[in-house]
């Protein structure tokens, strides 16, 4: 079979020399995948505030752009599959993964740490006692240095004569699927969260002062607890990256009981409403580490099997497998949390990912219909700049940054206010 190339400039790229990608034909398909999620991130974003059920759910359920985080790890994980296929010296591709993961972190530090204000600023600059330390790009460097460890080390740690299964051929594999789940499971179920404060600066003085804030407690005292206010997976976060560096708009104040108090800084009902909480956390990044070796799994059914029916017979019956069980764990109790990136969220996302790329392999590698996805395709292979320029509104606040006469008189200031009018 043919050798593919993997990634362009994704998350996950190729550190192939450039002669050897230049002979080998790129998996389209892979390419157009990562372009319909960067499209859909960029359709989220944007059109969120035109149709509201399309952004992120509250808290427990999945909405649209929900997928879209699980989508871009699937794609990770698949990827690495094709750039470590062969690792003659494994201690070089383990420097390089890791230093690839290492500036795809501090990338995501500068685009999310709070460093550019956004469209209704034109100031930049963050407070580095503020900075947030996680964020999208943050959680794919994560999970794909945990994956590219497990691609590179998996063949030192081959069982013999066990057939040629996949799940005894990758043994590591699992073992740290299983591990990282059972690790994730115990955390949040089993740790005990108790009472906390957080500062809140009223939003009703007109000069806002470094000492003028109040604080508000949390009642919580549980184990075991779900909820937005006192899971583990917040206190793990409070305490190991501190609250001045969580996410500052968490999307469960979109939830009824905090809309009310919503634009109330003074409000203490429920306070929790207020407090920061980071979406793309330390211990949810385990199980979204998983979704990345997962998409090893498709990798190496592309690898190793040449026949297109045979691949496709091998993803769907996993997906269908995958999914099932995700289903089965939601009717047991453990929710569909996209925050808290649950063991059910993680299978039912990771499931939707294979099927999605079942259907792209089939219309564009197997049957070769190109042209109609070959937007996609081109948005695949830039995948990160777009990321960077649009997606993370670099260029729209690059734009803004032209006005007539008033600060307020810019392209994107009108076209928001239409949107917003209409």
């Amino acid at each position: 079979m043919a050798d593919y190339a993997p990634l362009s400039d994704g998350p996950g790229e190729s550190e192939a020399p450039k002669e050897r990608r230049s002979r080998q034909p790129r998996l389209a398909s892979l390419d157009v995948f990562r372009g319909l999620s960067i499209a859909l991130m960029i359709f989220v974003d944007y059109g969120g505030s035109i149709l509201p059920i399309i952004v992120h759910s509250p808290w427990n359920g999945v909405h649209l752009a929900d997928f879209v985080m699980p989508f871009f790890l699937f794609i990770a994980g698949m990827s690495l599959s094709l750039v470590y296929k062969k690792t003659p010296n494994k201690a070089q591709a383990t420097y390089k993964a890791i230093l690839r993961a290492t500036k795809l972190f501090l990338l995501g530090i500068l685009l999310q740490g709070g460093y550019f204000h956004g469209v209704n600023s034109l100031t930049f600059g963050v407070d580095i006692e503020k900075m947030r330390w996680f964020g999208i790009l943050q959680r794919i460097a994560i999970g794909y240095v945990i994956a590219a460890l497990c691609e590179i080390w998996s063949s030192s740690f081959l069982l013999k004569d066990v057939g040629d299964g996949f799940f005894w051929r990758y043994f590591l594999n699992w073992f740290v699927i299983f591990s990282l789940s059972v690790i994730y499971m115990g955390l949040l179920y089993g740790l005990y969260v108790p009472d906390w404060q957080f500062k809140v600066q009223p939003s009703t003085s007109l000069v806002s002062h470094p000492d003028d804030y109040s604080f508000q407690t949390v009642k919580c005292s549980v184990r075991g607890d779900l909820g937005p206010a006192c899971n583990a997976a917040g206190m793990i976060d409070r305490y190991v990256l501190g609250i001045e560096h969580l996410y500052k708009k968490p999307v469960y104040r979109n939830l009824e009981v905090c809309k009310s108090h919503k634009d109330s800084q003074t409000s203490i009902k429920p306070p929790w409403c207020l407090s920061p909480f980071e979406p793309e956390g330390i211990l949810s990044s385990l199980t979204a580490a998983v979704t990345c070796i997962i998409g090893l799994h498709y990798g190496h059914i592309l690898v190793q099997r040449e026949d297109h029916k045979d691949r496709i017979s091998h993803w769907l019956f996993f997906s269908f497998s995958i999914f099932a069980l995700a289903l089965c764990l939601t009717f047991a109790g453990i929710p569909l949390n996209k925050s808290l990136y649950t063991i059910s969220y993680m299978l039912l996302t990771t499931a939707s990912a294979g099927f999605t790329f079942c259907a792209l392999y089939l219309v564009v590698d197997v049957y070769g219909y190109r042209s109609p996805t070959f937007i996609l395709e081109w948005m695949g292979r830039h995948s990160l700049s777009i990321f960077v320029l649009v997606a993370s509104n670099i260029a729209i606040i690059a734009i803004q940054g032209f006005y007539w006469r008033e600060p307020q008189n810019n392209i994107v200031h009108w076209v928001i206010s239409l949107v917003v009018h209409a």
